[in-house]
């Protein structure tokens, strides 16, 4: 996710943006950049003489400070930014801030406007000049074109104009000591001081500066002076708001006042997955022209391959079920580490699709590459702009699951997971193997998943006491059955990396094949059993390892008063269509495991051996 930062006062601010975007780096970012109003009378305030400087790098921070240091700029209003890449790849030509064509309005941006190549269109042919590859730099054309003299009015326009979501600071020469703000589903907040103030996305970029802050709310318009903070509602309505003041310091704001990483990007999951079905969904309709294939392509598709390694294989599984159920197409699923060391077979008409957090893990890479030399096409989906995979692919589908600081995947996982649905969806449309109707149940269903992953994060508490009572066990055996099947094994996997407790996922059925001789008094065994087409087959395996004294703990649906019989503990989800559970039931054994892990003093964020990307075989 982006970082902003913006100040107005009477202090030279480059090196106040400068470190603020320092304190933002935990956000993860590829370029930076500042812009800054000088030139001023600051007493007269004259906007005559007055010109927007802009300093902006790719790569890390200390180029961009390294590159102010010798230009010698300076102001007392401006704006700075770190960036996240999603449209455009990471150059400084793309970095932010950006400029409407006359030069005098500067605009930084945190977020997607899902409807800015329309509005591209649109203002070119009214004569604007475009030179990034941004959504963003439809922004401060905009306000170039319903300026009338006020800022703050331009802003509201634009905010009625635009799709998506996002965070919005712009400056201007012709009002410089002023800073105007926006939100839309994105973080901003006003840092309120003596004789100056403060906009960030983030409290820990001003957290030095003061403790005292308001919240900008969705649909909101704020103008800042170096004394004064006015709000605005939708409609234009001035809007009284008290500030609060926090007492975190620097390395717990970071973390949003979370303990850890990891349990913040857990939380961060409704909108993780929101953000990608941005621009994919759009008034109920499903939109997919990032898979760059023709309706014809699509149709003519024999089999989708998709490879993958860790909890991205996790993903390949729901995915080939999904496609397989809905599309009719059928899925063959290899790890990437295993793909290239078997000659495997490409075919006209297979499509490739490579499926990496980071997107420069080296077994993925050395199997696409192995996949593109047999004639494939490749379509990759990752979370990373720019990545060695997205460059090497043919198309893109990006998760914005925002940068994942924590070396296990979790908001990632999910993002990944709803790509997997969008794209079935696409392609059971196309091929015309689901009906409109059930189509439309499916969207909608899809588009209430962010609030039932937030239904089950308010019930934290529940989980952390389940926690609680076994940490001690020796032995825990995660079982599920079809679209289940993979969150058993993604729990598993989750409570190995970050506990050190040996853990297992299997199919339910093949309990008795040979893990059920694991269970004893020392077990837990976690049942992943939403009421589904197979809810009874998983129902009568508990039952299994309950008379082996095993432990059971079970993920269940609400309602579900059978399993409370067998289970020593339970945790209810909420209802949602069979094939997306498997989205909703992760959420509970993320939590698990992390509150296992904090029990038993594991750093949840840097488990021992392991590495955010494996980047060598």
């Amino acid at each position: 996710m982006c970082g902003i930062v913006a100040y107005v006062g009477n202090r030279n601010c480059k090196n106040i943006l400068i470190n603020g975007l320092k304190r933002l780096e935990y956000r993860g970012y590829d370029s930076a950049g500042i812009a800054l109003l000088q030139g001023a009378d600051r007493k007269a305030g004259s906007p005559t003489n007055i010109e927007i400087s802009i300093i902006k790098e790719e790569g890390k921070i200390r180029a961009l400070e390294r590159e102010a240091k010798e230009l010698k700029i300076d102001g007392n209003c401006g704006i700075g930014h770190t960036r996240w890449a999603t449209h455009g790849e990471p150059t400084q030509t793309n970095a932010h801030p950006h400029l409407d064509c006359s030069g005098r309005i500067a605009v930084v941006h945190n977020g997607i406007i899902e409807n800015y190549a329309e509005l591209r269109e649109e203002l070119k042919k009214e004569g604007h000049k475009f030179i990034s590859e941004t959504d963003t730099e439809v922004l401060p054309h905009l306000l170039e074109k319903y300026y009338n003299g006020d800022l703050l009015f331009a802003m509201q326009k634009v905010l009625k104009k635009i799709k998506g979501s996002g965070a919005i600071v712009a400056i201007s020469a012709e009002h410089p000591g002023e800073l105007i703000g926006a939100r839309i589903a994105s973080p901003l907040i006003v840092g309120i001081s003596k004789n100056e103030n403060f906009l960030a996305s983030d409290m820990p970029a001003v957290l030095e500066h003061t403790r005292n802050f308001v919240v900008i709310n969705d649909f909101e318009t704020v103008r800042i002076t170096k004394d004064k903070v006015e709000i605005f509602g939708k409609e234009g309505k001035l809007i009284e708001r008290e500030s609060f003041k926090v007492n975190w310091n620097i390395a717990s704001a970071e973390k949003g006042g979370y303990e850890d990483f990891m349990l913040k990007e857990i939380f961060e999951q409704p909108y993780g997955v929101k953000e990608t079905m941005r621009g994919r969904l759009i008034d109920g309709k499903l939109n997919f022209d990032e898979l760059n294939l023709s309706i014809e392509q699509v149709k003519n598709l024999k089999k989708v391959h998709i490879i993958a390694c860790g909890t991205s294989y996790h993903t390949a599984l729901i995915g080939k079920q999904i496609i397989e159920k809905w599309a009719k197409i059928p899925v063959e699923i290899d790890f990437s580490s295993e793909y290239r060391y078997r000659d495997p077979i490409v075919e006209d008409n297979y499509l490739f699709v490579a499926i990496t957090q980071s997107g420069e893990t080296i077994d993925t890479l050395a199997a696409i590459r192995e996949a593109k030399l047999k004639g494939a096409k490749i379509v990759a989906i990752t979370n990373v702009v720019g990545s060695t995979v997205a460059r090497e692919s043919d198309s893109v589908i990006y998760t914005h699951a925002g940068p994942e600081i924590g070396v296990c995947a979790t908001k990632t996982f999910t993002a990944q997971i709803m790509v997997m649905y969008l794209m079935g969806l696409y392609f059971a449309r196309v091929k015309e193997h689901i009906s409109q109707s059930k189509c439309q149940k499916i969207i909608e269903e899809l588009e209430i998943i962010p609030n039932k992953i937030q239904n089950i994060l308010n019930k934290a508490d529940e989980i952390a006491r389940i926690a609680d009572a076994t940490y001690k066990f020796t032995c825990f055996l995660f079982i599920g059955r079809i679209y289940s099947l993979p969150a058993a094994l993604e729990g598993a996997l989750k409570l190995k990396e970050i506990s050190y407790i040996h853990a297992e996922g299997y199919p339910a059925g093949e309990m008795k094949h040979g893990p059920i001789a694991l269970t004893d008094t020392k077990t837990v065994v976690v049942g992943i059993m939403p009421i589904d087409s197979v809810y009874e087959k998983i129902l009568s395996n508990i039952q299994e390892v309950k008379a082996r004294k095993a432990a059971i703990f079970s993920i269940i649906t609400e309602g579900d008063e059978n399993t409370k019989k067998y289970a020593d503990y339970v945790f209810h989800i909420p209802k949602t269509i069979e094939e997306l559970y498997a989205i909703l039931t992760i959420v509970p054994l993320q939590l698990y495991s992390y509150y296992i892990a904090k029990h038993l003093g594991r750093n949840v964020d840097q488990p021992r051996n392991l590495a955010k990307s494996v980047t060598v075989e």
